[in-house]
């Protein structure tokens, strides 16, 4: 019966995250469709009537709007978002023809593996940071101590990412020299990026994860224990972490999340190969294929995220009903 329950959740799970999926690919493909002619924004002001029309013929913009939807559809099915026509060609137009166009979705897959090591350092530095400072202000009520971390979770919730990103480069890369204004390759190049990321992840877990543990320790059994005299870092570490769990679970899944579309702004200042820089490279050429591309593995690992935090629900409680 369980696994039936489990089998059925995961089914509707998966339903909905391919629905969820079609509706933002959806209105991502109208939205390109009102911003302009793909064609003409591939070849200039610059192109003859002939060279667009042609362009327009070989991306199927001369079909009607329900064609296009259909082979877009279609194509996120099958793994093909279409070609690009700009990102890695100099000249998108020669007299001898177009050249040779590669399929957007590779182009877009071989940036995940940056995008997933900066965010992966910086959501697992924010927890390691954040769980800590939560849990001694939640041990320590309305002394120095929390009121200083307070300051300071506010202060990271509060600081724009990208400006605080330029800071970071002005003061450790440009004055100190310490580290490499941008780049991708060692450890060192991941500091920096990192670092900016990771403020508004710590502000908010460090928030939470206090919150949380406050709730916890002002419970009777948990009383009870400080009675016997159990150990306050004991009870904080065991017993009122794991009931505490469920919210900072939720927070860390949200953050990862904004990790995620953060990226966009902080590899383009850092100059990170990842997924958010290619995004905004397409946005400038006016590439259209390679930003649904882009947009549908983003939507992807979003949904992916959502996922995990669900299970991570039931390790956790396995009371939680699934519904």
């Amino acid at each position: 019966m369980i696994g039936h329950g489990l089998g059925g959740y995961f089914v509707r799970r998966l339903l909905g995250s391919a629905i969820m999926l079609l509706l933002v690919m959806s209105a991502v493909f109208f939205a390109d469709r009102q911003i302009g002619d793909p064609a003409r924004m591939v070849l200039g002001v610059a192109a003859t009537e002939e060279d667009v029309r042609e362009l327009r013929e070989r991306m199927g913009l001369e079909d009607p709007l329900w064609v296009q939807y259909r082979r877009f559809v279609l194509g996120m099915v099958q793994g093909d978002l279409g070609d690009t026509f700009r990102y890695g060609i100099s000249k998108p137009f020669a007299h001898g023809g177009m050249p040779e166009s590669r399929k957007t979705l590779p182009i877009a897959a071989e940036r995940l593996p940056a995008t997933f090591v900066l965010g992966g350092v910086t959501i697992v530095f924010a927890i390691l940071v954040a769980l800590p400072l939560g849990i001694y202000a939640a041990m320590r009520p309305r002394t120095a101590g929390d009121r200083t971390v307070n300051v300071l979770s506010l202060a990271g919730v509060s600081i724009v990412e990208y400006w605080f990103a330029l800071i970071l480069i002005l003061v450790f890369a440009v004055q100190l020299d310490w580290l490499p204004t941008s780049g991708y390759g060692t450890p060192a190049h991941v500091i920096l990026p990192a670092l900016a990321l990771s403020l508004r992840p710590i502000g908010r877990i460090t928030q939470i994860a206090r919150s949380s543990m406050l709730d916890e320790l002002a419970k009777p059994h948990i009383t009870a224990a400080r009675g016997r005299g159990v150990p306050i870092t004991r009870i904080a570490s065991i017993h009122a972490l794991k009931n505490a769990a469920i919210p900072i679970v939720t927070t860390i899944g949200d953050e990862t999340v904004n990790v995620v579309t953060g990226v966009i702004i902080i590899e383009t200042v850092f100059g990170w190969p990842g997924i958010g820089a290619l995004t905004v490279d397409a946005l400038a050429i006016r590439d259209v294929p390679l930003i649904e591309a882009t947009i549908f593995l983003l939507v992807l690992i979003v949904l992916g995220i959502n996922l995990v935090i669900d299970l991570a629900y039931m390790a956790l409680n396995p009371r939680v009903r699934l519904r």
